[in-house]
């Protein structure tokens, strides 16, 4: 029997376009992006659908639209008469996505959370700016291990543990270039320099971590009815009290996606939903475990696909 997983991306997948298509098609995806625009007081889905790109790949914008777009697609799922997922997981700000389409919390609570997320995230890298990088090529032991040789220099450590020979690190600007100097010198393909603002889950986002645990703690989550695989910890979680504290920690933690991915592998899931914009999840999913099943629905072709592909194997 298939076993179905929905897995929400994260900062990077964003691009001046997503969701329209969603919106212009489905009544579902219209009332979200309304929503959205009436909380927020802002036109998010003018930023979703027209950019500018500037302002879209700002970190106070990006995230919201991410987590917008994402569940107006999950929405647009139920219209279609999707079958539900067993389990759920969303990189980084994708989490907040994967906890509401387990029940966590509603969509206006989900929306501020990743509101305040987004200005505790911008605030820590105005007080300690930092870098980014993507090592290519390099297993993650030794990613770790050019990290922690480089930590002279300054703050540096592993980020983001995607797979497939893929290894983000974070840190301060002197930190990464140093960490970045050593991974080719040990062999790394490539490392990429991302276009990012801050330091994302590395001790510089300290502040944030700290402020967003007092904010969670007072924010209305249930326990959720739908497994979610936490990045913290690349387990079950399924309790508020764990979904809170987890939500604080991945902000300045490592997010451990390949383990996550290879969990919910291991346990049988064999067809995975990218639920949002763009395919940067179903590329990982194809290094990470290219026996089984991916889709990318961020509009309405692929939320098609799925569907009809769905229907068949049922």
């Amino acid at each position: 029997m298939t076993k179905i997983a929905y897995i929400f991306p994260g900062q990077g997948s964003q691009s001046v376009g997503m969701g329209q298509n969603l919106y212009t098609h489905s009544e579902a995806a219209r009332t979200i992006f309304d929503e959205a625009d009436a909380l927020v007081g802002t036109k998010i889905s003018s930023l979703c659908f027209y950019g500018p790109e500037e302002a879209l790949k700002q970190t106070v914008n990006t995230q919201p639209a991410l987590y917008v777009t994402s569940v107006a697609a999950l929405r647009v799922l139920q219209e279609a008469g999707a079958p539900p997922p067993g389990a759920v997981a969303g990189h980084s700000v994708g989490e907040y996505a994967a906890l509401l389409a387990a029940g966590a919390f509603s969509f206006e609570t989900g929306l501020h959370l990743v509101e305040r997320r987004a200005q505790e995230m911008h605030r820590a890298a105005s007080v300690a700016p930092g870098a980014m990088a993507a090592v290519l090529g390099l297993t993650a032991a030794q990613v770790v291990s050019a990290c922690a040789e480089a930590a002279g220099a300054g703050v540096v450590s592993a980020a983001n543990f995607n797979g497939g020979g893929q290894v983000v690190i974070s840190g301060s600007p002197e930190g990464v270039a140093r960490a970045s100097e050593i991974a080719k010198t040990n062999g790394a393909k490539r490392v990429i320099p991302l276009n990012v603002s801050g330091a994302f889950h590395s001790p510089l986002m300290a502040l944030a971590a700290e402020a967003m645990l007092h904010v969670l703690s007072d924010a209305s989550v249930q326990e959720t009815v739908v497994p979610v695989v936490a990045n913290m910890t690349a387990e079950y979680e399924t309790s508020a009290e764990e979904i809170k504290t987890n939500l604080a920690a991945q902000i300045d933690h490592p997010v451990r996606w390949e383990e996550s991915i290879t969990r919910l592998v291991a346990d049988g899931f064999d067809t995975f939903v990218e639920v949002g914009s763009g395919t940067v999840l179903a590329g990982l999913m194809k290094r990470l475990a290219p026996g089984v099943a991916v889709y990318s629905v961020g509009n309405m072709a692929g939320v098609q696909a799925f569907v009809e592909a769905a229907g068949k194997k049922s």
